[in-house]
């Protein structure tokens, strides 16, 4: 059986220069990952080209954008696939759309909240926890390292957090 959920590698953060050309902020696996698939958002952008902007993302060109009033329309488009035409994880691997919308808790049972999201500031990935409930005054959100000691164990429905790493 084939996953056709979708999977974000990319987002259109807006035009660059005249000639229909739109600037990517890479959202999987560097640029390497995204130039493996020329067809996103179910065949509705096919890539014609694409290059590094040498800051950590990309410029791209697709067949169906045509001058700058095009491309800039894009801004704020995801570049998605489908799952199936991923590659296949190796053990402890995992894709952010993966752990986003996973209940948090504590080793200990305790809820925590939800993974709202996931970053990666150039050490290790981070998780991203929104708490619930969310309190009314402080951080509604803290982040724990995506390493073996914060992160236990996680699995399709949880992500279990040593007690020690919460902020609860």
């Amino acid at each position: 059986m084939t996953d056709t959920t979708p999977v974000t590698l990319a987002a259109i953060t807006g035009a660059h220069g005249v000639a229909g050309e739109v600037r990517l902020k890479l959202l999987g696996d560097g640029l390497e990952a995204l130039k493996a698939h020329t067809s996103f958002n179910d065949g509705t952008l096919t890539l014609k080209k694409v290059r590094s902007d040498n800051k950590g993302g990309a410029i791209a060109r697709f067949a169906e954008v045509q001058g700058r009033d095009q491309a800039e329309k894009l801004r704020g488009t995801t570049l998605n696939v489908t799952r199936d035409v991923l590659p296949e994880l190796e053990e402890d691997e995992y894709y952010f759309a993966d752990l986003i919308g996973l209940d948090a808790v504590t080793d200990a049972g305790t809820h925590l909240g939800t993974v709202i999201d996931v970053h990666n500031f150039g050490a290790t990935d981070i998780v991203e926890i929104e708490k619930e409930p969310v309190p009314e005054k402080g951080m509604k959100t803290f982040m724990v390292p995506m390493t073996k000691q914060a992160v236990l164990e996680w699995d399709s429905q949880r992500l279990v957090i040593a007690a020690d790493f919460a902020d609860d």
